[in-house]
């Protein structure tokens, strides 16, 4: 048995018996490409796994994520702290080694992969990060950014929509350390593949402008040696390397079907297996010999030092380049940002405008980027709509990333999870924008960033049916209650210029995960406030009008509805009731409040309350409760001026006065 051989059946006999001991699991995948992992990682692969995160890594993605136990075999094989034992727990609670990779759970790990074609689409913006900021930071005599991005992927992602507009992206933009590897086996959940997937792979890259390797036998290390090496001649455009291969390779009677592909090949047939490939050890038993080839440890911490001595170099002699650098992929905002940040917030709260909570996120923008050059972002073919565009934006280009902007074109979800592996990659804060109601086409990728916690800012403007005669398609109405509901994502709908401010600093600050910053088509009026107040926006909710004593009603707006909201409060104050007005731009920030807090806000003793917003208004029922009422709207909008729109469905604060009367009388 030759070397290559018995190291690539390693992988499959890890991958096969920690199928077979959690019942559960994708053996036919890494059992099929297992001789292309075996050559990538042990002769091409830049990486140490005594240290996960060195910057100067080159990146690998599962992005046919449902094969995780590759990938576990593979780093528990070259040293990464993922011990057998967690081979054993594969599947199992609490372990390191769950269904599908988890980008913080496992050492190696670089994205969480499962949802077809996102590992894909992280892996263009990986690739993307890595090309800005080698334009940006290389010299001539000393390239301190310099890695490949990987990709394992198969016909699932290919079959993915996303996987159109993220390649055809990429090809544009000539992500030449961008390699792909496509496992060409044919065989997904349902069977043979020619049934419903029948594109002519090769010619479609090629036509994204792709550098495209045909034919290769995937189960032949000397054929994938030599495409690889081809494809890292290839810096000017992207590689796919079209790899034909046997899923459950192996396996003597399961091989080339789906039986492998989801599900446990059984013990008789994992026999028949170990006596198939010649691996005559037990389940989970790797012999020395294996671990001494496959062991990567030396290598790697060999190239990480080679590259800190060049950092020493570069520090030395661009040492301004190198602090900014270090900056950047720490993470760590700039030493004055504090300041600066702030007096974006005063000039808002001076300045007074009355605009478009868009426009006001365009001045934001333009203060909070001028001491951030890790700032980057764009919009999905909305640029002028989005108001994404500020002074210092320069557009990326194949022949020029020495850039800050992105013309994504009209690829939502494209668009969305590329920002996501800019987040993972590091040195950037990516954000990008569209209407709201196209967040729906991105709406897995605003749960994979929420997932794996990474500071991602979606900009979504023409929030509501006050946009107007674009009409009910893209009048928002469900789709703020939906970002609202999921896990770990934070969402800013502001009212007013300093309202944005605000959101823009918390979204810009939030390391833990991303942020939904959602704003108006239409003017909105600037409202007053003190000093007190304006600090008190950064706590989510707060009082903006009281009364002199305890409030007999509550107003909760949020957004454009606060302005409206508002003049009802007065009106109603002005006839002697009792209200108070309280402005929430952001419920999720206000929940994380103390209770002491809360109650100074939404004090449990007044019962009465009316939430207001052009929205479906479910969501507000945990802070009205069952004595409250809501305004909002359980239908979808209609085609007219936008200041129509709102009136016809209620949004006008003669009808809030009239609707808190008759609660307040009724």
């Amino acid at each position: 048995m030759g070397n290559r051989q018995e190291l690539a059946n390693s992988i499959r006999a890890l991958s096969m018996d920690a199928v077979q001991h959690a019942n559960s699991g994708h053996p036919g995948m890494p059992m099929g490409m297992a001789d292309i992992a075996e050559v990538l990682w042990n002769d091409y692969l830049k990486h140490n796994p005594k240290d996960p995160t060195w910057p100067d890594r080159d990146r690998f993605v599962l992005s046919n994520g449902h094969g995780s136990m590759l990938l576990y075999s593979l780093l528990h094989l070259t040293g990464y702290d993922v011990s057998m034992e967690e081979l054993r727990n594969f599947r199992q609670l609490h372990s390191r080694t769950p269904g599908h990779p988890e980008y913080g759970d496992t050492p190696g790990v670089e994205t969480t992969t499962g949802p077809l074609g996102q590992g894909l689409a992280n892996a263009v913006g990986m690739a993307l990060a890595e090309k800005i900021l080698a334009a940006t930071f290389n010299q001539e005599d000393l390239e301190i950014v310099d890695h490949y991005t990987y990709v394992f992927t198969g016909d699932g992602c290919l079959m993915e929509g996303i996987s159109h507009e993220v390649c055809s992206l990429a090809g544009t933009l000539g992500l030449g350390k961008l390699i792909v590897f496509y496992d060409d086996n044919g065989i997904s959940i349902d069977g043979e593949v020619e049934g419903w997937f029948t594109d002519d792979t090769p010619k479609r890259f090629q036509s994204y402008g792709w550098h495209v390797i045909a034919d290769v036998d995937g189960h032949d290390a000397v054929q994938v040696k030599n495409a690889i090496e081809n494809a890292r001649s290839a810096l000017t455009r992207p590689t796919l390397i079209c790899c034909k291969t046997v899923i459950g390779w192996g396996s003597p009677n399961k091989q080339g079907t789906a039986a492998t592909h989801g599900a446990p090949l059984g013990e008789q047939e994992i026999e028949q297996v170990r006596a198939a490939i010649g691996w005559e050890h037990e389940p989970f038993h790797i012999p020395e010999s294996v671990y001494g080839c496959w062991d990567a440890t030396g290598k790697g911490n060999d190239q990480q030092l080679a590259w800190k001595d060049k950092f020493k170099q570069y520090q030395q002699q661009y040492p301004q380049l190198a602090a900014e650098l270090s900056r950047r992929i720490q993470g760590d905002l700039p030493s004055n940002w504090d300041v600066e940040s702030t007096q974006v917030i005063r000039k808002a709260v001076e300045d007074g405008k009355t605009v478009a909570t868009r426009k006001a996120s365009e001045l934001a923008l333009e203060g909070y980027a001028n001491v951030l050059p890790e700032m980057i972002g764009g919009s999905a073919d909305l640029t002028g709509s989005n108001n994404t565009w500020w002074s210092g934006s320069v557009a990326v280009s194949a022949t020029h990333a020495s850039a800050n902007y992105i013309y994504f074109g009209v690829r939502e979800f494209g668009m969305s999870a590329i920002n996501t592996g800019i987040a993972l990659h590091g040195g950037f804060i990516p954000y990008s924008a569209t209407f709201l109601v196209f967040s729906e086409y991105a709406r897995n990728a605003l749960r994979m960033a929420a997932l794996m916690r990474q500071r991602n800012i979606f900009v979504y403007t023409h929030d509501s049916i006050g946009l107007g005669e674009d009409g009910p398609t893209h009048q928002a109405v469900e789709q703020l209650a939906t970002l609202r509901y999921i896990p770990n994502m934070s969402v800013w709908r502001p009212a007013d210029t300093v309202e944005t401010a605000v959101a823009w600093k918390h979204a810009i600050e939030r390391v833990s995960g991303p942020t939904s910053l959602v704003f108006s088509r239409q003017n909105l009026p600037f409202i007053q406030r003190n000093a007190e107040q304006v600090a008190q926006i950064a706590r989510g909710g707060y009082i903006v009008l009281d009364c002199a004593t305890t409030p007999e009603l509550i107003l909760i707006a949020t957004g454009s509805e606060l302005g409206i909201a508002l003049q009802a409060a007065e009106a109603l104050n002005n006839q002697g009731r009792k209200v108070r007005l309280v402005s929430m731009p952001s419920t999720d920030v206000f929940d994380a409040q103390g209770d002491a807090y809360k109650e100074s806000v939404l004090p449990d003793s007044v019962r009465m309350r009316l939430a207001i917003e052009a929205g479906v208004p479910d969501y507000w029922l945990k802070y009205v409760g069952f004595d409250g009422d809501t305004i909002g709207i359980s239908t979808f909008g209609a085609s007219a001026p936008g200041q129509a729109v709102m009136q016809h469905f209620g949004f006008t604060s003669d009808h809030i006065v009239e609707h808190a009367l008759g609660m307040l009388d009724g």
